[in-house]
């Protein structure tokens, strides 16, 4: 069918219409129920022909609306970028009650599973996406190794942190110590801990003392990792590696940071006990629950501080080895026994919600630059590296 002058011009209004309208002050996307796309993994070299087409003095900071958005839209308006809050129908009014933190626009969509629809839009606003445990668990690892907009850091890295087989693979040849692992319920002999692969917060995780409890409470229908429960003192270690930097603490290629460090408040699990022994509790059909529900501040005893940081290197040397490097913001979640010995039990290979704690800075992360948050950090790495045409080291 040929469109006269007249039609065309309505044809393609209407079409840019169906797709987003203005309202109220933040752009709608509304899902075209046409057009399905397959799900590929973009490659790094598309990402780069992406960026040769940026304005690089007018790059965006972008990430959804959760997790830890309100430091990372903080620390990249103090560094100078404009922001963008993506989110799902009106914008969350919590922003409005942290001016400092709220962004400059926001995208809303449909769902998060129809991001990949709108790559174009927000390439249009020469977006760089910060990845967090939210967008992870939103949009699922396929759809954001196949979002075609530039993102902070390695995405490939998320393979390796979200399936517990290749993590521990990663973890045993960087040479940490790790928990002992049970392949199957009739090998376990002492307490374990049970969970489940992906970003799931500590949902769904629980503890066992005997096969028999094991089994009982177990979801066959989810990839799960069967873990020595250790007893210790749980610390989560906030890093920052960044590829291009040559100053501080240097590794084989730029240098390794420690930003801060924090404890997990998790329900029911830190206050369960209080209402009686772990017989009465599990006479009563109650049982502990590992759901995270905020942070807690710490500081390490200083005489661990270099085995903090051998770990860190380690882990990050490894990275480059297996997939190219781990860039940017990543934890290390350890536990410290009574004996001083740390063991690794997880990575977070993103920035974590940990880290809010210090959205003016960290005991430690004050030694570097007073002030200095996690996600303002990132926002000094874009910055750097877009300064000195070194965007594509540290952007996939």
């Amino acid at each position: 069918m040929v469109l006269a002058p007249n039609h065309f011009f309505l044809f393609w209004l209407f079409r840019f219409i169906s797709k987003a309208f203005l309202c109220e002050g933040f752009i709608y996307l509304r899902a075209n129920p046409v057009v399905s796309k397959v799900i590929t993994m973009i490659s790094k070299e598309d990402i780069q022909e992406i960026l040769k087409g940026y304005d690089k003095n007018d790059l965006t900071i972008a990430t959804i609306c959760s997790h830890s958005s309100l430091q990372i839209f903080h620390g990249a308006r103090l560094e100078g970028f404009k922001t963008i809050g993506i989110c799902i129908g009106q914008p969350p009014r919590f922003y409005d009650a942290f001016p400092l933190a709220k962004p400059d626009k926001f995208f809303s969509v449909e769902s998060y599973k129809a991001l990949l629809d709108y790559a174009e839009d927000l390439v249009a606003e020469n977006v760089i996406i910060i990845p967090h445990g939210s967008l992870v668990e939103y949009l699922g690892i396929e759809r954001f190794e196949s979002l075609a907009v530039p993102t902070f850091g390695n995405r490939r890295v998320l393979a390796w942190e979200s399936d517990r087989e290749m993590e521990r693979e990663w973890l045993l040849k960087a040479g940490v110590n790790v928990p002992m692992r049970f392949e199957k319920a009739e090998d376990i002999d002492r307490p374990v801990i049970i969970k489940y692969h992906g970003a799931k917060g500590g949902r769904g995780f629980f503890i066992a003392k005997t096969k028999e409890e094991l089994q009982s409470k177990m979801n066959s229908e989810e990839k799960y990792t069967i873990q020595e429960f250790i007893l210790g003192t749980r610390y989560y270690i906030h890093f920052f590696y960044s590829p291009i930097k040559q100053e501080g603490y240097l590794l084989r290629k730029g240098s390794l940071q420690m930003l801060g460090i924090d404890r997990r408040v998790e329900s029911n699990a830190d206050e369960i006990f209080r209402i009686g022994s772990m017989k009465e509790l599990a006479e009563a059909g109650i049982y502990p629950s590992f759901v995270v529900t905020g942070n807690l501040p710490l500081v390490l005893r200083e005489s661990l501080l270099p085995r903090a940081f051998e770990l860190g290197e380690r882990v990050v040397e490894t990275s480059l080895e297996l997939f190219g490097g781990m860039i940017g913001a990543f934890s290390l979640e350890t536990i410290v026994t009574d004996e001083l010995e740390f063991k690794v039990f997880e990575i977070s290979a993103r920035i974590v919600a940990g880290t809010n704690l210090y959205a003016s800075g960290s005991p430690y992360s004050d030694l570097i630059e007073p002030g200095l948050s996690n996600g303002r950090r990132i926002a000094q790495e874009i910055k750097s590296a877009n300064e000195r045409n070194l965007l594509h080291e540290i952007v996939s």
